[in-house]
């Protein structure tokens, strides 16, 4: 398989490392994960980037199939990217690493999920974002109801 017309617009998935050398059954399951698992195409997207960010992560540092990414290659991965991403775009990435190997494991393409435990950053909104009227703009909308 070449890939999908569902996800003509992420590069090749089946090019990324680990994934071209791998049996078809594995790369097959691989793609479904985006074409049947994932309906919007920006989470579509967002998840193929991650997953082909471990990949060349891993394959960089001599892991030769997906049986062969272990938790430390994850947390690794994950405390690299700290360095340089937010809090939330790290967890937006571990959990589309988790959640494409929990669909892998389903598959019995890998035996086990490397980053079911590995824990992301702590990242908690401290402010909120809705706003919180005055005292007179208050009084004012209370006001405005007709009764």
């Amino acid at each position: 398989m070449t890939g999908l017309a569902l996800l003509s617009s992420t590069p090749s998935l089946i090019a990324l490392p680990l994934i071209g050398d791998a049996p078809q059954r594995t790369q097959t399951r691989f793609l479904e994960f985006f074409a049947a698992n994932i309906r919007n195409p920006n989470t579509r997207r967002a998840y193929a980037r991650a997953a082909g960010d471990l990949l060349d992560w891993c394959a960089a540092r001599g892991v030769r199939d997906l049986a062969g990414i272990t938790p430390i290659h994850v947390a690794g991965w994950i405390e690299q990217l700290g360095a340089t991403l937010s809090a939330p775009t790290v967890k937006l990435r571990l959990a589309a690493i988790r959640n494409l190997f929990d669909w892998l494991v389903v598959g019995q393409a890998v035996p086990f999920n490397p980053a079911s435990s590995v824990r992301g950053p702590a990242h908690s909104a401290r402010t909120g974002r809705t706003p919180v009227l005055q005292a007179d703009e208050a009084r004012a909308l209370i006001d405005a109801i007709d009764t």
